[in-house]
């Protein structure tokens, strides 16, 4: 019993790893400093550093700051991905990190190429 116990944390303590390093990716896509989202969400840089570290873990509010703050999803954060339908896990990951403008660019190219081959 212990042993499945010290398992779950370890396993639960991984994910918040991952999730501090696509806070931290999405921040520098963005060309953000960390002080500049520590302000922005209202949260100290201690603490920011912290959350991208994977050490702490934001609260709720914090947490849902952060998404609105670096323009993501709560499950981008979360698991990496949203689940979408036979679409590539980069090809969506690396969509979610696209300004909007880049989003309707790559939009038209996909709906220009599927037009090309209606053809």
């Amino acid at each position: 019993m212990m042993n499945a116990e010290v398992i779950r944390m370890k396993n639960e303590n991984e994910r918040f790893v991952e999730m501090g390093k696509r806070i931290k990716a999405r921040r520098v896509s963005l060309g953000m400093k960390q002080m500049e989202l520590a302000e922005r969400i209202d949260i100290s840089n201690n603490h920011i550093s912290s959350i991208e570290r994977g050490i702490e873990r934001p609260g709720l509010e914090s947490f849902i700051r952060i998404c609105d703050v670096l323009d993501v999803t709560p499950d981008y954060l979360l698991l990496g991905s949203m689940k979408a339908n036979d679409i590539p896990k980069n090809i969506t990951d690396n969509l979610k990190l696209c300004t909007d403008e880049e989003v309707r660019f790559v939009e038209a190219m996909t709906q220009y190429m599927i037009e090309q081959h209606k053809k």
